[in-house]
């Protein structure tokens, strides 16, 4: 989980309020699902104290900050009420500021998002620059994914001669000297020997083209996402005017990156001063955006809904003031005003402009509970006798277990999220089935498992050093794409084995799938397969009742490459749902 460091006086500056005892503090942070991780050093001058707030939510980013944490509390306690960010945009009033950016047609493949404003009036202090600096970087590392999709740079505005512009370039016909750096670099030198270049290089080093900003003299700001100008990307303590520049691959991350950092710096007393971002191309918020720039849609929720899931009734009003206290603007509405049939009463909800989490309306539901307090609740003891009892599936499961242990396989437990990279890529896939979570934090978990298959070969790339033979498995969940259901997706119990042995061959594991079978009192059929995990011939498609329910053979040579793999593989897995009737 996210954890942040924030000076104690600018946060209770910040949050309207001080706290002196932990216990209370501790209280106050649980309405931001934070926790106080370490308290701040007494002995020291309370303009120096630092205080670490460890964040369990990792769908609101808004709250990685000083200046977001403690908004949240400002907010919940009563003062000030729902704060008014007037310099947003939005797609029913969008803006004409005097400055711009111009974004050229060579980013649109490489990284083609943009947004940007300009925050000036106050000198930045000690204390506010590493802060900018810290949510600088949660944003880029954890939302961002390793600054892949989201990543940030701050500039100073008196050298900067206006418009900009954000332009692709071949890496090696461009060169500047980067921030920590004495001499120019080309880009692909910055790659190559810059530390910041040699940490984010995955992200740019296969690509023909890199972006790179530009002011209207051709002086460079940045080489984004990997580093800044030592010249204008520069910012030093007691600077007043900043530009503000998040670039990226997904354009709804990108803008809400944006809006969170503003509303950060109008909350410390700066004034936001929107800027143009002009596109060569179509963009999913149009080719002309003023950012910062509003873009979350009104979500409705019943209150039969919001009763379902809190267990008591709560009227309109009631639901309204506890979103208020969470900052979130309410108001009431019926579902036959959204078209829908029948007249059913809820509330339709406008997100603050730093957050989009509102994906559902359980999300509602959450900020409804939260915001009327916990303790509002009355506790209700069950009122039906249930007794638990395994499932079909799970005891089903259990004597597959057990054969397959007493094979000589060792199981194995592994997480049902992991990344593009490993679930697709390494095992020469194209993703069709696979499924991408809509709001994901970080890319290494980033997508669902279609497949055991991936994360037994990710143990076996770690496990060299043992002694050969290897024999693992696993029992678990995989989900994939599927038209035929009602919300597209399937989720399926699913058997993987794999056997890694410089013998190992096809008739290991025909041999193998034969003794299994056996043993659960199942007859099935195999199959040529041309599953592309696979060698070709060496791999059988598993029939029961005429229907494939799995796949086994020799583990391909370019799969076990992927894998940093130099014994051979044999593996399988089984849908285990289609053969437990």
């Amino acid at each position: 989980m996210p954890k942040i460091e924030v000076n104690e006086e600018v946060f209770y500056t910040l949050a309207n309020r001080r706290w002196d005892n932990r216990d209370d503090f501790e209280e106050a942070l649980s309405c931001a699902k934070a926790e106080l991780d370490e308290d701040s050093d007494k002995t020291i001058p309370p303009a120096e104290r630092v205080l670490k707030i460890e964040l369990n939510d990792t769908n609101r980013p808004d709250l990685w900050s000083t200046a977001g944490c403690a908004r949240q509390l400002r907010i919940y306690g009563g003062a000030g009420g729902i704060p008014n960010y007037s310099f947003f945009s939005s797609p029913e009033n969008m803006r004409k500021p005097r400055e711009k950016v111009i974004v050229e047609t060579s980013v649109q493949k490489v990284r083609p998002f943009l947004a940007g404003f300009i925050a000036s009036g106050k000198p930045i202090s000690d204390a506010a620059l590493r802060d900018m600096i810290q949510t600088q970087e949660k944003l880029a590392w954890n939302f961002g994914r390793k600054r892949r999709t989201v990543s940030m740079g701050l500039y100073r505005i008196a050298s900067i001669q206006w418009p900009i512009t954000y332009k692709g370039v071949d890496p090696d016909s461009v060169s500047f000297t980067p921030l920590q750096w004495d001499t120019p670099l080309t880009l692909r030198e910055i790659l190559n020997q810059h530390p910041k270049g040699k940490e984010y290089a995955f992200i740019q080093e296969h690509e023909p083209v890199h972006p790179l900003l530009v002011d209207a003299q051709g002086k460079i700001l940045s080489y984004p996402p990997i580093i800044n100008s030592a010249d204008l990307g520069a910012v030093r303590v007691g600077d007043t005017d900043l530009f503000v520049e998040i670039t990226g691959t997904d354009m709804p991350s990108v803008t809400l990156a944006g809006s969170i950092m503003a509303c950060d710096l109008a909350d410390q007393g700066c004034a936001i001063e929107p800027v143009l971002v002009e596109y060569a191309y179509a963009t999913p918020f149009g080719s002309s955006v003023t950012t910062p720039y509003y873009f979350q849609e009104p979500v409705f929720c019943s209150l039969s809904r919001i009763e379902t899931f809190l267990g008591e009734p709560l009227g309109q009003e009631e639901c309204i003031a506890g979103l208020a206290r969470m900052g979130v603007k309410a108001e009431k509405a019926c579902s036959a005003e959204l078209g829908e049939a029948g007249k059913t009463e809820g509330i339709r909800v406008y997100p603050p402009e730093y957050r989009n989490d509102f994906l559902h309306a359980a999300d509602v539901v959450e900020d409804v509970m939260i915001g009327r307090g916990l303790a509002s609740f009355t506790p209700q003891r069950p009122r039906d006798f249930t007794i638990g009892r395994l499932s079909p599936i799970t005891a089903f499961s259990r004597k597959v277990k057990e054969i397959l242990v007493g094979l000589g396989y060792q199981e194995m437990i592994y997480n049902y999220l992991g990344c593009r990279q490993d679930l697709v890529d390494k095992m020469r896939g194209n993703g069709s089935r696979i499924i991408r979570i809509a709001n994901p934090m970080t890319e290494n978990y980033e997508y669902i498992r279609d497949s055991i298959l991936a994360s037994l070969l990710m143990s076996e790339a770690v496990s060299g050093h043992s002694a050969y033979p290897h024999r693992i498995f696993e029992i678990g969940k995989v989900a994939y794409r599927d038209s035929t259901e009602n919300y597209g997706t399937q989720t399926r119990q699913y058997a993987g084995f794999l056997t890694v042995d410089r013998d190992a061959t096809f008739n290991t594991a025909a041999g193998q799938l034969q003794t299994l079978f056996y043993y659960i009192s199942r007859d099935y059929e195999v199959t040529e397969s041309k599953d592309p995990r696979f060698i070709s011939g060496r791999a059988a498609s598993i029939q029961y009742k005429g229907v494939s329910i799995g796949v086994f053979g020799e583990v391909h040579p370019e799969t076990l490459e992927n894998w940093g793999l130099t014994v051979p593989c044999i593996a399988g897995e089984i849908d285990l749902d289609a053969i437990l009737v």
